[in-house]
């Protein structure tokens, strides 16, 4: 497995394995597939070539398996933030550790953005997994928000957490 920055021209397999994030997993995610599904393909090009995002990619045998991102702040007073989101893995791809890789290879990027001093994310109270790979990566909770998902009739607390670069 290689991980590698994507760009534009990952734009297909980026917007199918997001789609799949959203359709297994709904309630670790704040977009659902309804509203993902009918964005163009150039939403998804534009995401992957924002200055203020770099997104990683795992691929296996040349297939996208596994996606992380970091959404940097464009705001002067907050710009020592940057918020990790969208950390999915394939099915055919867990438990063989690829998460904890993707979140080093993004250490690996924000420690390269000048000024930057900590990154933020939110994980889905009751997700023991996804909780234990960022405690192993050194994040620590800092808050909980209570009803932050709706999906269908059911609510999901999310769990703030940080970690210093």
């Amino acid at each position: 497995m290689t991980i590698e920055r994507l760009d534009a021209s990952h734009a297909l397999a980026y917007r199918a394995l997001m789609l799949e994030a959203y359709d297994r997993h709904p309630q670790a995610f704040t977009s659902s597939v309804r509203e993902r599904a009918v964005m163009p393909l150039s939403w998804w090009e534009s995401r992957l070539t924002s200055p203020l995002d770099v997104l990683l990619g795992t691929f296996e045998q040349g297939e996208l398996v596994g996606i992380v991102g970091l959404a940097f702040e464009a705001r002067e007073k907050a710009r020592h933030k940057a918020t990790l989101f969208g950390l999915y893995a394939s099915d055919t791809v867990r438990q063989r550790g690829l998460g904890y890789q993707l979140v080093q290879a993004l250490f690996i990027q924000a420690r390269a953005r000048p000024g930057l001093k900590l990154i933020q994310l939110t994980v889905t109270a009751g997700n023991d997994a996804a909780l234990a790979l960022y405690q192993r990566c050194g994040f620590v909770q800092f808050g909980l928000e209570p009803l932050a998902v709706r999906v269908g009739e059911e609510y999901f607390d999310k769990i703030h957490m940080w970690r210093e670069i």
